[in-house]
């Protein structure tokens, strides 16, 4: 069965990237729909910039941005007083990050640093039996230096660090670990992978047999491996809050804080949670659609573990600790007009900024933990969404 010709998507094959072209493409699904598209196609940039990011392109989706902030980050990168843009249609959102910033900010701050980095592309290759897929283990540890060489001559920034093994039946999962500078790295480690199987299909006597992608690299999925290996940057975030500054602001006191921190460890323990915390996505997530990041990876983004400590003082020791924070400040979204504006805003726009970026994430989530789990406790989870998170017809 063939498709009818007059039911395919139009496509300018000389130039796709045009207003015109996209508004060939609105009225052509309008014809079909009862949708107008007179929002979709409402936009600021010029199509021209868009090959890489999108195919089919046909306007925008606008997502309201607001502002939050200053946020005080005493990292190693991110030193300051930060405003943080954040997207998303989700009232409360910016309030509740906005309050958790302004405790840590009157509290001194939070530190912030990226503790590991490593991005994966995880081949399988296939043999007869075990034994076999062992010796072969054996045989790239012997040539790991080879592979690194093949591995990294497509890349200038991707530089392979480690080759993880596992053993399934007559299979051989190799994990390639990459650090990709200030890119997320997806692209480049698969690129960089395949150089490096091919390497080994030929070297190897007898061949190999593989499949590029054995699925522990877990790409947009999470996973325990990722929280305990790193995918992309390991980043902690941490803050000591004043009792008294918390029993002001939050309305809590630290000891019953760190009472229901016990409590709600045990349900995330119970539930097989990937964050013991409150909702690092949210943040995220806001933050990502802001600035360009790739939306999906708050699969592996929002993973985090929370660790507190109620001090001798009566003050509260809080940290987030994200085990797999993909973010970037070159490559995919990050150039876009939007986009790049609200990483000048971070100061995190260009090269050598991606640990920068990371950083002020983390201390986002952080704020944004704060604030929720202390909501919870002070009975004003409820009446703030029930006041700024819900929007009623007029």
């Amino acid at each position: 069965m063939t498709t009818d010709p007059a039911s395919r998507i139009p496509r300018n094959r000389a130039d796709d990237y045009t207003p015109e072209a996209a508004a060939e493409r609105r009225a052509f699904i309008e014809a079909r729909t009862e949708a107008r598209l007179d929002h979709v196609g409402r936009y600021a940039f010029d199509p021209k910039s868009l090959p890489g990011n999108i195919e089919n392109f046909i306007g925008a989706a606008q997502v309201p941005i607001g502002l939050a902030g200053p946020l005080r980050i005493n990292g190693e990168r991110a030193q300051g007083e930060f405003y943080i843009p954040m997207a998303t249609t989700e009232g409360t959102l910016v309030a509740s990050y906005n309050r958790g910033m302004r405790l840590i900010t009157e509290c001194g701050g939070a530190k912030a640093t990226v503790v590991a980095r490593s991005m994966q592309r995880s081949p399988v290759f296939l043999f007869e039996d075990a034994l076999e897929a062992r010796e072969f283990g054996a045989w790239v540890d012997a040539h790991f230096e080879a592979i690194k060489a093949a591995a990294e001559t497509t890349t200038r920034s991707g530089k392979l660090v480690s080759i993880q093994q596992f053993a399934v039946g007559p299979t051989r999962h190799l994990r390639f670990n990459f650090t990709t500078g200030d890119a997320a790295g997806q692209n480049m480690s698969g690129k960089a992978t395949a150089a490096a199987c091919e390497w080994i299909r030929a070297n190897r006597p007898g061949g190999a047999r593989y499949i590029l992608s054995g699925n522990t690299d877990t790409d947009k999925k999470h996973s325990q491996m990722n929280m305990l290996a790193t995918r992309g940057r390991r980043v902690v975030a941490e803050a000591v809050l004043g009792k008294e500054a918390l029993k002001r602001m939050m309305r809590v006191d630290p000891r019953d804080l760190f009472y229901a921190r016990q409590v709600s460890q045990a349900g995330a323990f119970l539930a097989g949670s990937a964050n013991n915390g409150a909702h690092a996505a949210n943040g995220l997530a806001a933050m990502f659609i802001a600035t360009g990041q790739d939306a999906a990876n708050v699969a592996e983004s929002h993973a985090a573990i929370v660790y507190a400590q109620l001090l001798e003082d009566g003050d509260y020791y809080w940290s987030i600790t994200l085990p797999a924070l993909i973010v970037a400040t070159v490559g995919g979204g990050t150039g876009l007009a939007t986009q790049s504006e609200c990483l000048a805003m971070l100061g995190c726009q260009g090269s050598g900024k991606a640990d920068k970026l990371a950083e002020i994430c983390a201390a986002v989530a952080l704020a944004g933990d704060i604030s929720l789990s202390c909501a919870i406790l002070s009975g004003d989870w409820v009446s703030s969404h029930e006041r700024l998170g819900r929007n009623r017809p007029p």
